[in-house]
């Protein structure tokens, strides 16, 4: 993480406060060390739970879930250990110093699967596309992807569509209304997490119950 981004968080966080509020609720921090630029409770909450059912409702077979690094790994993890499936990691690599990946291989059998690369968030669609054709390079049946802040931005939507990637599913975390879905995409509501968190938090109970 740069600098500048350091200070973006300690911007916003101070932000935050000195508007008036007294707790924070989100969903699926990149880093889990943001909670530590805030003075007051932080709850961060996960989305696994509702795009594992929004997966497993699709009924697709013989799925691999795949993490489009190794820095995702775990949280991917997490996701194989919810559906009962094996994982792959995709070896990318950074030349150049314009954050633009390149897709070394894929490690783990994906030959004759349904991928599912999984994500905490997408700008560009780029990862995620070259991460696709990488499977489909390795004999992949299909390519899924699942991410829960589709913060989309210009140019990614027609990336995603040319991509083989067949479905995208991401949360309404994010407003995406200046960007134009595809039939591709498909999103997924995360306001009854966010409510119940509310709830508990009201009453007083524990957040962590949510994820046990």
């Amino acid at each position: 993480m740069s600098l500048v981004s350091l200070f973006a968080l300690a911007s916003g966080a101070d932000a935050i406060e000195a508007s008036g509020a007294d707790r924070v609720v989100t969903m699926d921090l990149h880093a889990p060390q943001i909670q530590g630029f805030f003075h007051l409770p932080v709850d961060n909450l996960y989305a696994l739970p509702i795009l594992v059912d929004c997966i497993q409702g699709k009924e697709l077979q013989d799925i691999i879930v795949v993490s489009p690094d190794v820095g995702f790994a775990k949280q991917a993890r997490k996701y194989a250990s919810s559906l009962g499936v094996s994982i792959a990691i995709a070896d990318k690599e950074r030349i150049a110093h314009d954050e633009k990946a390149t897709i070394l291989q894929i490690i783990g059998d994906v030959k004759g699967k349904t991928a599912v690369v999984v994500d905490d968030f997408t700008i560009s669609g780029g990862t995620l596309a070259n991460v696709s054709e990488k499977l489909m390079e390795q004999g992949a049946r299909a390519v899924y992807a699942v991410v829960t802040h589709g913060v989309l931005t210009k140019g990614s939507v027609e990336r995603i569509d040319k991509s083989p990637i067949k479905q995208l599913l991401i949360t309404d975390t994010v407003e995406n209304q200046p960007v134009k879905f595809s039939d591709k995409i498909e999103v997924v509501s995360v306001a009854s997490l966010f409510a119940e968190a509310i709830k508990r938090i009201h009453n007083r109970e524990s957040i962590s119950e949510m994820f046990s």
